[in-house]
């Protein structure tokens, strides 16, 4: 039985009561949404956690934060840092992308450091594998891969990025495009590779039945990976990319009528005006599935603030559509992310969902910003501190540059606008 089997029996089970309260719902709410395969609730019954939250239509948006090791920085201490700092300012999921190290150790570490829900992508252990074994990631096997997405299984993995659309038809629509940044998915790289190196069509297409299989078994969700997504602004919404779309949608079919959630990956690189098509499109084509998107980046000339090229189109992203928002930090397109990058890019996207959840009318965003409204009305600081998404951001900076007038703020001091209308007010 899977979560969504029991979903389509009437069952309302504790998942999706604790989903529910965290949402302000009802419980039946959430039950409809998962059987209809318009929510998940990414939870591998293996893995022990708490915050178990629901993402899809209807639902608060979600973020994720991605960490993880790689060949040139294997320091699994500074990754569990960063996985419990993410988890602080608000990351709803960690994903574990290590490359470096023993893969399988870090994830068993990093799941045990957190209370959220854990996704990974599988291949990346197949293809380091392959390489230590026979040389490259092109001679990986189908054996490489199964076994790494059991193994992640074993371990209680709750989603994984599966990059199913990569085929021999799209990648032949790859090289008929003519994209200036070709594929710069790393999973989706691997297997455009192995396709091309070849000559055989990708063992999660192919084989697509028997991941339905494992993921059944497990109850574990599939994130249904963009390997094709556009790595540049001028690569935005182009025939790959809609193309693999089209064949993703075909498989959140395929999944649902195995009882098996799915959710579906979005585009990176994508200009402003673009986002709320690419929404529409996704949510069409994949008929309502859960959208989970990077960024989107909305120029890619800002290496170093990336956080905030991502933050600026996940909220047009999550207004139009977009149910689960994946950080960017400012260590994007440069170095692995420090602790530091993932506490920005964390807070740049909570920042971006809870922006479009306000625009979408959710209940408890708008009571969060009442209370830092009121706060402020009462030039009540701590108070302040208190309603802020960093707490210890806004201390540090009211204390760096303090006013003569405790009851004020150093910008404007006795010309305080709410502190003069205040005194009058009184009167």
């Amino acid at each position: 039985m899977t979560l969504m089997s029991d979903a389509r029996r009437g069952a309302i089970t504790q998942d999706i009561k604790t989903a529910a309260k965290f949402e302000g719902c009802d419980p039946e709410f959430i039950r409809k949404g998962i059987a209809e395969g318009r929510i998940v609730i990414p939870h591998n019954p293996i893995h022990k956690f708490s915050k178990i939250f629901a993402i899809g239509e209807g639902t608060s948006v979600k973020i994720n934060a991605n960490i993880g090791t790689s060949k040139d920085f294997v320091n699994v201490d500074e990754e569990i840092q960063k996985a419990k700092l993410a988890e602080k300012y608000g990351a709803d999921a960690i994903m574990d992308l290590s490359t470096g190290g023993n893969l399988k150790e870090i994830r068993r570490k990093i799941m045990d450091s957190v209370d959220v829900m854990i996704g990974t992508v599988p291949i990346y252990q197949a293809g380091v594998e392959a390489i230590n074994k026979v040389g490259s990631v092109v001679e990986m096997t189908e054996d490489h891969l199964f076994n790494a997405i059991e193994s992640h299984a074993k371990d209680g993995v709750d989603f994984m990025t599966v990059h199913c659309g990569v085929n021999k038809e799209s990648v032949q629509r790859l090289k008929r495009q003519g994209r200036i940044t070709n594929v710069v998915s790393r999973g989706g790289s691997f297997l455009a590779a192995w396709i091309l190196h070849n000559n055989k069509e990708n063992p999660l297409y192919a084989q697509y039945d028997y991941l339905l299989e494992m993921a059944k078994k497990y109850d574990f969700t599939l994130s249904l990976g963009d390997g094709m997504r556009p790595g540049c602004i001028a690569d935005a919404t182009d025939r790959p990319q809609v193309q693999e779309l089209i064949i993703l949608g075909e498989l959140v079919d395929r999944a649902r009528a195995k009882d098996v959630q799915a959710m579906v990956e979005g585009p990176g690189h994508v200009p402003y005006n673009q986002i709320a098509a690419n929404m529409q499109i996704q949510k069409t084509l994949c008929r309502g599935a859960p959208f989970y998107v990077l960024g989107p980046l909305v120029t890619d000339i800002a290496p170093g603030y990336d956080h905030i090229t991502g933050a600026i189109g996940g909220t047009l992203a999550a207004v139009s559509g977009a149910d689960f928002l994946c950080y960017v930090t400012p260590a994007e397109h440069l170095s692995l992310p420090t602790i530091e990058d993932v506490r920005a890019g964390t807070i740049a996207s909570k920042i971006a969902a809870h922006a479009a959840d306000l625009a979408k009318g959710n209940k408890r965003a708008w009571e969060m910003d009442l209370k830092m409204a009121e706060a402020r009305r009462k030039l009540d600081w701590k108070a302040q501190a208190e309603c802020a998404l960093d707490p210890e951001m806004a201390k540090e900076r009211r204390k760096k540059r303090m006013s003569s007038d405790d009851d004020v703020c150093s910008m404007c001091g006795p010309l305080c606008a709410i502190k003069l209308v205040n005194e009058y007010l009184k009167k």
